[in-house]
């Protein structure tokens, strides 16, 4: 009997456990372009037409393999729009004795998933996800007693089970991690490297063509696209940033420069969280290029700990805590998100630089996401909810599974502490020093008070006067509360006034819209 071998957007990958034993003369592999999927939030423009396009490439490879696939358009008349209303149609169409489907990425589709069996009549199958290093049992396991969890202490764990960077049972340099050498500001007359784009072929200009057409009001431009849609493509990224990225990533991971998105970064992300390449070939692709000497050992750890650390604990964070972890706020913040987060229309430099590289790429690098944009939002009080929402919705790569504990537990806080040990809060001085931002901005980082002041800096003043009952015993917060502790009540009052005074005139230009 048929049997509907199901694969969803993000599991781009013939490896892929659904697809285990299938039969070619007697299976059917089913893919759907639904439009719910496009708009649960408002995607950039690009982002939509990377999946679709990286779908339709993945569907033709599979044809070409000499798999059956039927394949649901975006543009079919017949479409519904939803992932269990189509699934009952290829039930209708093929009527299988089951189906099988690989566990979905997002907690809200896994509950669609989970409910298949009943509605649909079929009994449906979920298989583990063995893509990733760590599946969700595993890193339950790691994460089942105790008090808290540290992605430090949990990458060691996966270097030594995986063996990447390791040594005689050591790690490699005698050292796990290399992140004090990775903090350096670029230097003016770095050469930067040309990046990998991948000219839109004809079925991705196809796609562009649609998204235009179908969803024209959402966030984004599409002149820049050159994300790669195919596994060969994948690959070449791959290997264009071992060659040209990653010697020079560990050093400059953190720096930041006006009408430069991409320095040293990876652009891997998309590709990856599609399931065009695996987290196990890109460790150890960067592992080969310092065996051979090709790239030093603080930008290969650092680079490793991205993928092999961060990735899959963030990955294992929600799974583990959904679905309550989506409405953390720790901070009781709870302002709207700005205008100018969508229009890039702002007087600050560094926040024009890092929403206009996002408007035009779907992209912009860990940093400029932590530091700029998410420092703002956690300075402002923004509600973490709708922030979230907006860099699920703006970034080629945000996919939620590894977006909202970025958002709620790096950027915002907003989970109080179970992803990171502290606020990533900043004054303008941090941006000053690791970018070129500051020069020619309507705002002088160098003042700390007044019109012509850096917003930064009265905003995480007054943030840390707000919150601190909270934050005042936190061990890695110790220098700056030292420092308030010498301010007069008046000055923290004039602090706290400025801020509320640029806070208000955000919410009244958000009330003309």
């Amino acid at each position: 009997m048929t049997d509907l071998r199901i694969v969803l957007g993000d599991q781009l990958s013939l490896d892929l456990s659904a697809l285990d034993g299938i039969d070619p003369d007697r299976d059917v592999i089913v893919m759907m372009e639904v439009a719910e999927e496009s708009t649960h939030v408002r995607h950039h423009k690009q982002k939509i037409v990377l999946i679709l396009s990286a779908m339709r490439h993945f569907a033709h490879s599979l044809e070409q393999g000499g798999f059956r696939v039927d394949y649901v358009r975006l543009e079919d008349p017949e479409n519904t729009g939803h992932f269990t209303t189509e699934v009952q149609r290829a039930v209708a169409r093929h009527r299988p004795g089951r189906i099988v489907v690989t566990e979905p990425s997002e907690w809200r589709v896994q509950e669609m998933v989970g409910g298949w069996g009943d509605v649909l009549g079929v009994p449906v199958e979920i298989r583990v996800d063995r893509r990733p290093f760590a599946s969700r049992a595993r890193f339950a396991a790691w994460a089942r007693g105790r008090r808290v969890w540290r992605m430090e202490h949990f990458y060691r764990e996966m270097r030594r089970e995986h063996g990447l960077l390791m040594e005689d049972g050591q790690p490699a340099g005698g050292e796990w991690n290399y992140d004090r050498a990775n903090r350096k500001r670029l230097p003016a007359d770095a050469a930067l490297p040309g990046r990998r784009r991948f000219l839109p072929d004809e079925t991705t200009r196809e796609v562009m063509r649609l998204v235009e057409e179908r969803f024209p009001d959402h966030f984004g431009d599409l002149e820049e696209f050159g994300w790669p849609v195919t596994r060969a493509e994948a690959m070449a990224a791959l290997d264009d940033f071992i060659a040209h990225g990653l010697p020079n990533f560990g050093d400059y991971q953190d720096a930041m420069q006006a009408g430069a998105p991409f320095l040293y970064h990876s652009l891997l992300a998309p590709a990856l969280n599609l399931g065009l390449l695996s987290a196990v070939e890109v460790c150890r692709a960067a592992e080969a290029a310092w065996r051979s000497g090709a790239a030093p050992l603080n930008a290969v750890e650092g680079f490793v700990r991205q993928i092999l650390g961060w990735r899959e604990y963030v990955r294992g964070v929600y799974w583990t805590l959904m679905p309550g972890y989506a409405a953390g706020n720790a901070l009781s913040a709870s302002r709207n998100i700005p205008r100018f987060y969508w229009t890039g229309q702002t007087n600050m430099r560094c926040l024009r630089e890092a929403i206009g590289s996002t408007q035009r790429y779907a992209y912009s690098h860990h940093i400029q996401r932590l530091m700029v944009t998410g420092n703002f939002a956690l300075l402002a009080g923004i509600a973490p909810r709708q922030i979230e929402r907006w860099y699920l919705a703006v970034y080629a790569d945000a996919f939620e599974w590894a977006e909202m504990p970025n958002t709620l537990g790096m950027a915002t806080f907003a989970d109080g502490g179970q992803v990171a040990s502290k606020p990533y809060a900043a004054s303008g001085a941090y941006i000053s020093r690791m970018s070129d931002f500051c020069e020619g901005c309507s705002y002088d980082v160098r003042q700390k008070t007044g019109p012509e002041a850096c917003p930064f800096n009265y905003l995480y003043w007054a943030f840390l006067i707000r919150h601190q009952d909270r934050l005042k015993d936190n061990p890695r917060l110790t220098m700056p509360y030292r420092a308030l502790a010498g301010w007069s009540s008046h000055r923290k009052r004039v602090t706290v006034a400025e801020a509320d005074q640029f806070l208000d005139e955000l919410d009244q230009d958000n009330s003309q819209t």
